[in-house]
């Protein structure tokens, strides 16, 4: 699947809550939403900001990039399950949805490293989370998004794909 020009601007919106950088909250409001909930992490900045605290996602994307620089991926020696796929900027590749799936299915924790590009995984992500989830992305120079898996959620998702 490949993201068109014109939905562009359409999936710059957050598709959960988000909690500005400046909000002196942020890090006590992750710590509560960790203690209660599996959390998946996507993109290299929003899984080293939960590992700064001590907290290990169950599932966490990285690319190696941050904001399209290179950013060394955090190294952490809990690791169950490292996965690889490839995914080009501005897609989902079948390869990278169905290391997705495997990473459900794995022994957590799990990374995913992917060869390109994370930021669209967030969708099939949502999509195969189980049910009460917490995904967590960055939203560039704004914060963190944090969407909870449910029906209405993932049918919203849907939507989104459909349209690629």
């Amino acid at each position: 699947m490949h993201l068109p020009e014109n939905l562009r601007e359409q999936f710059k919106k957050p598709l959960g809550t988000l909690i500005q950088d400046t909000d002196p909250e942020k890090d006590k409001i992750i710590k509560k939403i960790y203690s209660e909930s599996n959390v998946i992490t996507v993109g290299d900045r929003t899984t080293e900001t939960l590992l700064d605290l001590g907290l290990i996602p169950q599932i966490q994307v990285v690319d190696g990039l941050e904001k399209r620089n290179p950013h060394e991926i955090p190294v952490i020696d809990t690791l169950n399950t490292e996965l690889t796929c490839e995914n080009p900027s501005a897609e989902i590749t079948d390869e990278s949805i169905s290391t997705i799936k495997k990473a459900f299915s794995s022994e957590p924790p799990v990374r995913i490293i992917v060869n390109g590009e994370e930021d669209l995984l967030v969708l099939p992500i949502c999509i195969h989370a189980p049910d009460n989830s917490i995904i967590m992305y960055g939203q560039p120079n704004e914060g963190l998004v944090i969407i909870q898996i449910t029906p209405d959620i993932r049918a919203k998702i849907q939507k989104l794909l459909d349209l690629m």
